[in-house]
């Protein structure tokens, strides 16, 4: 959770997000940051780049030196003479270019942090998809297809292909928003590298952002100012078109072909931890746009993915990084978290409502509440005895419920000399905690005062976080998965606090929410709390609460092992500033000197700190809950962090602008290969409102991780509180979890194959460019699509239907056909209570007939099948099934549906047992038939009904099995 330090911060905080920004300085780059470094030009235009020579082929491609082809212009840095290229066609749909300085001292991500595909054994580099063209001098390269060598490149970093320079600064306050000259610049604490792009391309990536733009990022075209995308870890609630808790160096350029009217989508992948700007621009009058990499250190990794579908893009990017993680069945439920339930009692009394109100909930959590004195791995032992925790995490266990606490990234410093923390003198003895450049342990501040960072790279860290994981375990938090928070790693000193600090203050710096002098005041746009006050209802007395309107040059360095010791290099300020929403780099988190083992700064691996976090995270839990898959939810976020965990969208805020945003991240995770994601649901700062939160719960029901969460001293939120939330929530809910079948098959896609479960609609109809920004609809795998209500007071919406009226989509509830207008929006009803949710034909889908309070209550119950048929009688679907838990995936059984000319062939695949039955079968788009059979048997008449307005054929009382074929006729 993210708290600024001063009453006026919160409120500023709150306030800001309805201004809506005019220019490029206040839209994308709120801060600007001067640097005095007279030893440095802070100009790239004399930068002569460099030239090609020495060039080889190796099994896997090509190897060259790459020579400075000039003086050197030390424009942020010192330029580094000497680089190498290595050019590896690493499979056919593949290209890997690296570009690093030949002495290999600047800093590489290690292998053993993020483990990279092994390079091939054969040459594939005649039968690759992409082929890597390049010029010597001055050196420059550019990717192009194979299929088409005249068409515009991929990646283009040639000075004659980029608009003519020097291009004004977009914002005159700030000069380094304009672009001096595009040479490819590589210094120790500067990299520069830029491509042109097809003018107005359509960009997805380069998170993670809340972008005022949508999903995809604006270019500056079509009345667009540009983007500046800074990838610099930070604590920050939710801030529009600013870095907040993670990085994603990776982006879908998806092109359109006005010729051919076809679609192509390749992937641009640069492997990178150094905090950077990457801008996207578009000069005036230039007739292409551009994309510029500015680096604070590392080397250039690219890889570049051939697709050429949306889809196929972020599968290839799944081979680098690695899959998501298998998920239990279980975290697919509803999930419960507040940060103010104080006691144990406290959270069981919710546990209780949600029982007696009907509303299913599978995973209890607790916020920093838990702790003593908000320290790691405790639970008070007043509010939450240890004992009292355990008897009440059982009670859920034995309700086929689980339990979640959250873990903060900082581990209290032992006060004194008499003070028992085991955590923090366990750490001290086996030497996992972070250094100061002089070796003395770094000290931060965070909710226990001042504390300690586990450096993740040090040899014993694992141990030691494994230990005090299990101990907080058996000492009666006996959890099921983990929340990692503040793990960017936020600190509440700017860089370090100082050996010092007075550690026996433990206090925050800042008021907390909710306490006096800092009340919770915010509420959703257009709710008027001077006729309801707290109450959040949405009439009072027979008034409604909605209003409109009431918102508003020394010798060359080369920064490698130990450089928090050398000299001429500059850690903390850097000579190009990153456009760090929060200013310096080391404000609010670890200092950009701090030391880790075995010599790393943190200015190189800042960005990495949540991952490697997790990772270590999802080790220990595999050694305490054995053959148990790992459920982790993080908030800050790195290439490969998939692997290990979920993530939940931050510390968003109570408003409608916010719970559109939330689209827009659950799409940016499924790129980044983290497909379990959600937002904190009816938002997390601020006041919520019934409207709000009853449309919350609702579109959340349909995003993979669906949790309601809020801040300490806001009104309650959770779905009992208002009747209609309640009636809303159950409703979805029921919808979720007859679906679980479904999402469970589309996330073992995901760890299988790195498919993305939720899609926009462009992934699955790439040839229709009225989707391609379309981001207030979205699609769970290829089969249903959703439309939202996301403004307040109304009772329609509208949306886009895929397919120009060549696919008919059919509502979930009532099974009608959309009469949907080819191409552009259709109207819908949208009752408060009611989310549209719509079926596309050719869709096969095993759901539960029977959604129980739990996931496993559901699961005992029996499978119903619903087929909605293509113009040509067709469809398609299958369902994989296991135990649910199992880590890693045990037997497991993949049955397959196929419906063409009035059958249906059900064929199963596998060793696991699936004990449920198929008892009805639902078909759609049919005509009534004479005769229904099931196994070659006839099926009486009473067993079957025909509806001819809705073309829907229903078949009761069946009993098949999943484990062997099946066939069901009707003709």
């Amino acid at each position: 959770m993210f708290i600024a330090s001063s009453l006026g911060l919160l409120l500023f905080a709150s306030n800001a997000i309805a201004r809506e920004p005019s220019t490029l300085q206040k839209k994308l780059l709120p801060q600007t940051f001067e640097v005095g470094n007279s030893s440095h030009s802070l100009d790239v235009s004399s930068c002569p780049g460099y030239t090609l020579n020495g060039l080889r082929e190796t099994t896997a491609g090509i190897t060259a030196q790459l020579s400075l082809a000039g003086s050197a212009c030390n424009a942020f840095g010192q330029d580094i003479a000497n680089l190498t290229i290595d050019v590896l066609y690493e499979t056919t749909s593949r290209l890997h270019v690296k570009i690093y300085d030949t002495a290999n001292e600047q800093f590489t991500i290690p292998e053993s942090v993020i483990e990279r595909p092994a390079a091939p054994t054969t040459s594939l580099q005649n039968s690759s998809d992409l082929v890597f063209n390049y010029d010597s001098s001055p050196f420059a390269f550019w990717i192009t297809r194979r299929s088409e060598p005249d068409a515009t490149p991929l990646f283009d970093t040639r000075i004659s292909s980029l608009p003519p320079t020097p291009i004004p600064a977009v914002n005159a306050s700030d000069s380094s928003t304009g672009f001096d000259g595009f040479p490819l610049v590589f210094e120790d604490q500067y990299l520069q590298i830029s491509s042109a792009l097809p003018l107005g391309t359509n960009i997805y990536g380069l998170g993670e952002v809340v972008a005022s733009s949508g999903f995809r990022r604006d270019v500056g075209t079509d009345g667009g100012a540009g983007s500046v995308q800074t990838w610099w870890a930070r604590d920050v609630a939710d801030p529009i078109d600013a870095n907040m808790y993670g990085s994603h160096p990776i982006y879908l350029d998806h092109r359109y072909n006005t010729t051919t009217n076809t679609s192509k989508t390749h992937g641009v992948f640069l492997f990178t931890s150094a905090g950077a700007d990457v801008l996207l621009a578009t000069p005036s009058s230039s007739n292409v746009s551009l994309i510029e990499y500015r680096l604070l250190g590392g080397i250039l990794d690219f890889y570049f993915l051939s697709g050429p579908t949306p889809q196929t893009v972020i599968e290839q990017y799944g081979e680098i990084v690695g899959l998501p993680t298998w998920q239990p069945m279980w975290g697919f439920g509803f999930h419960l978290c507040r940060w103010g339930y104080h006691t144990v009692n406290d959270t069981r009394e919710a546990v209780t409502r949600m029982r007696e109100a009907g509303i299913p909930l599978e995973v209890m959590w607790n916020d920093i509440d838990l702790y003593l004195a908000y320290r790691d791995f405790t639970s008070d032992p007043v509010s939450f005895p240890g004992e009292e925790m355990r008897a009440f995490i059982q009670e859920l266990a034995a309700n086929n419920q689980h339990y979640i606490p959250i873990v903060d990234a900082a581990v209290a410093h032992q006060v004194n000399a008499t003070d028992v923390y085991d955590p923090y003198t366990r750490g001290v003895e086996l030497d996992t905690f972070i250094k100061n450049p002089d070796g003395s342990e770094y000290i931060g501040q965070v909710w226990p005062g001042y504390t300690a960072f586990p450096d993740w790279f040090a040899n014993n860290t694992q141990q030691w976080w494994t230990e005090a994981l299990r101990n907080w375990s058996e000492g009666g938090v006996e959890f099921s998965g983990i929340w990692l928070d503040m793990n960017e790693a936020s600190s509440f000193c700017e860089g370090s606090c100082g050996s010092s600090a007075n550690l026996t203050n433990t206090s925050t710096p800042f008021l907390l929410p909710g306490a006096p002098g800092n009340p919770v005041t915010g509420y959703p746009e257009c709710y008027n709390d001077t006729i309801s006050g707290p109450s959040g209802n949405l009439t009072t007395n027979g008034t409604s609460t909605f209003s409109y309107g009431s918102e508003g040059t020394s010798a060359l360095v080369m920064r490698g092992l130990g450089a928090a010791n050398e000299t001429g290099v500059n850690l903390n300020t850097p000579p190009y500033a990153i456009h760090n929403g929060a200013g310096p780099l080391s404000y609010n988190t670890i200092a950009s000197n701090a030391t880790h083992a075995p010599g790393y700064v943190e200015l190189d691996v800042h960005n990495m700190w949540g991952m490697m976090e997790e990772k270590a995270t999802h080790l220990a839990l595999l050694d305490i809950l054995p053959g148990k898959r790992p459920f982790l939810i993080s908030r800050s976020t790195f290439p490969s962090s998939g692997k290990w965990s979920g993530h939940w969208l931050g510390d968003n805020f109570s408003k409608w602008q916010y719970m559109y945003f939330s689209i827009q991240g659950v799409l940016q995770f499924q790129i980044y290969q983290i497909p379990m994601v959600g937002a904190d649901t009816c938002g997390f700062n601020d006041n919520t409102d019934e409207e709000l939160c009853n449309r919350w719960m609702q579109l959340s029901a349909f995003t993979p991780f669906y949790r309601n969460h809020n801040t300490l001293g806001a009104i309650s939120q959770e779905p009992y509180v208002w009747e209609s939330v309640a009636n809303a929530s159950r409703t979805a809910m029921a919808v979720r979890y007859s679906m679980l079948p479904y999402w469970y098959t589309l996330f073992a896609n995901s760890s299988t194959y790195g498919s993305p479960a939720v899609r926009a609609l462009f992934y699955e109809f790439p040839d229709e460019p009225e989707l391609f920004a379309v981001d207030r609809q979205f699609l769970i795998g290829r089969d249903i699509l959703v439309t939202p209500v996301l403004t307040p007071n109304v009772s329609t919406v509208d949306g886009v239907f895929p397919g120009r009226g060549q696919v008919t989509w059919r509502d979930w509830y009532t099974h009608e056909a959309v009469n949907a207008t080819s191409g552009a929006n259709t109207t819908l009803d949208a009752p408060l209570g009611h989310i549209n949710v719509h079926i596309r034909d050719g869709a096969a889908l095993l759901l539960h007939a029977e959604p129980a309070y739990t996931i496993e209550e559901t699961r005992q119950g029996p499978y119903e099948l619903l087929i909605s048929v293509a113009t040509d009688g067709s469809a398609f679907g299958t369902a994989y099934i296991d135990d649910g838990v199992s880590s890693p995936p045990g037997p497991n059984t993949t049955v397959t549906f196929s419906v063409s000319s009035g059958k249906l062939d059900i064929k199963s695949e596998g060793a696991y047992e699936v004990g449920s039955k198929v008892t009805n079968v639902t078909v759609l788009g049919v005509q009534e038939p004479k005769e229904v059979t099931v196994q070659g048997q006839s099926v009486a008449s009473e067993q079957w009904q025909y509806t001819a307005g809705l073309e829907r054929l229903v078949v009761n009382g069946l009993s098949l099995s999943l484990n062997e074929a099946a066939v069901v006729t009707w003709n």
